[in-house]
C-alpha cells in the first residue's frame, strides 16, 4: 500500500471514529434550578425514558440568576440538537421586564421543541403556623404586616411573581426570600427560615405527606388529585390562577429536521401510559404537542404575564 492510500485510509477511519463518537454524545437537558427540585425530578424521569428508548439523554443543572445562567449557556451552545434547556415564561418572557440587560435574546436565541408538562402554582406553609389556608394567611398578613417570610425558587419565576401579584391585588405584603430552585427553599422551610413558599406540588409533596407542610391554596380551576383536601384560591374567594408550563427549547439555528426528531421522541414518551402514571405520582401532568403548539402557549403566557409584572414596578435586576 503506498503512502497516499495509507494516508486516506487512516483519514477515513478517523472520520468514521469521529462520527461514531459524535453519535455517542448524549443529549443534554439543562435545568435552570438546583438538583433535587420538582422540575429536575420530572426531567430526570423524561431523560431516563428517552435513554431507554435509545436516545441517550442526561440532565445538567445550571441554577442562578432566575434562569439567566442556563439560558445564556444554551443560547451559545452548538445548534446540533444535543443541548436543550428547560424553558418557561420567566426565562423567555418576564425576564425582559425584570432585567435591565440580558446576555441572551429570548426572541432570537431559541427555537421551540415541545411543551413537556403543566402544573399549577401552589402556596405551601409549615403546619405549625397559625393559618391553615390562603384566606387565613391573608387575614394574618393584614393583622401582622411584614411578619410572613415567603420563599420562592427565584425572583423572576412565576411561583414568585404570581404570589406577588396576588398580594398586591389585596394590599398585603410578605417578605420575599429567593432561592436557586426548589431544593434549597424546601430546606429553608424545614429549618423554619421561611414560613410559606410559592412552588409546585412536585417538590413539596413528600413533606406534605409527612405532615411537615400544608397546601394553603391551589392557583388553578380545580383541586389537585395528590392533595384533594387542599382548596383552590377560587373556592376561598379569590379568582386567581397561575399555571406553570414547562417547555424544552433548543439554540435558534438548530435544523428543523433535528427539532422534528426531538419533538417526536419526546412526545412518544409523554403519551406513554406508564410514564404518565409515574409523572402524576410526583405531581406533574405531562403535556406535549408540536413546536407550533409550544409557541402559541408561550406567546399567550407572555401576553398575560409581562403586563402584570410591569404593573408590579419591581426593582430591575442588574447583570
Amino acid at each position: 500500500m503506498n503512502r497516499r492510500r495509507l494516508f486516506f485510509g487512516i483519514l477515513g477511519i478517523t472520520s468514521m471514529v469521529g462520527a461514531a463518537m459524535a453519535q455517542q454524545q448524549p443529549t443534554k437537558i439543562v435545568v435552570p434550578f438546583a438538583a433535587g427540585g420538582g422540575t429536575d425530578a420530572y426531567l430526570r424521569l423524561l431523560a431516563d425514558e428517552l435513554t431507554k428508548r435509545g436516545a441517550r439523554t442526561i440532565v445538567e443543572n445550571k441554577p442562578g440568576g432566575s434562569a439567566v445562567v442556563a439560558a445564556d449557556y444554551v443560547a451559545k451552545a452548538r445548534p446540533d440538537g444535543q443541548t436543550l434547556v428547560m424553558s418557561f415564561v420567566g426565562m423567555l418572557g418576564t425576564n425582559t421586564v425584570l432585567f435591565d440587560k440580558l446576555p441572551y435574546d429570548p426572541q432570537k436565541d431559541f427555537t421551540a421543541v415541545s411543551q413537556v408538562a403543566y402544573q399549577p402554582t401552589i402556596i405551601v406553609g409549615r403546619t405549625e403556623l397559625p393559618y391553615k389556608n390562603i384566606k387565613e394567611m391573608v387575614d394574618y398578613a393584614r393583622a401582622n404586616p411584614g411578619a410572613i417570610n415567603r420563599g420562592s425558587p427565584g425572583a423572576a419565576i412565576l411561583s414568585n411573581l404570581a404570589p406577588v401579584a396576588f398580594e398586591k391585588s389585596l394590599g398585603i405584603r410578605t417578605n420575599h426570600i429567593p432561592f436557586n430552585g426548589d431544593a434549597p427553599a424546601i430546606q429553608a422551610m424545614l429549618s423554619n427560615s421561611i414560613d410559606v413558599y410559592g412552588t409546585s406540588i412536585t417538590s413539596s409533596l413528600p413533606h406534605i405527606k409527612s405532615g411537615k407542610f400544608r397546601v394553603l391554596g391551589v392557583m388553578d380551576a380545580r383541586r389537585l388529585p395528590q392533595v384533594p383536601e387542599a382548596p383552590t384560591f377560587k373556592e376561598l374567594g379569590y379568582d386567581f390562577e397561575a399555571p406553570l408550563r414547562y417547555y424544552l427549547s433548543a439554540p435558534a439555528a438548530t435544523p428543523r429536521d433535528v427539532v422534528a426528531r426531538l419533538n417526536k421522541s419526546i412526545n412518544e414518551v409523554i403519551v406513554d401510559p406508564a410514564f404518565v402514571e409515574r409523572a402524576r405520582a410526583i405531581g406533574m401532568e405531562p403535556q406535549g404537542g408540536s413546536p407550533e403548539d409550544m409557541e402559541r402557549l408561550l406567546n399567550a403566557e407572555i401576553a398575560r404575564w409581562n403586563p402584570i409584572v410591569k404593573s408590579l414596578n419591581l426593582p430591575k435586576a442588574g447583570q
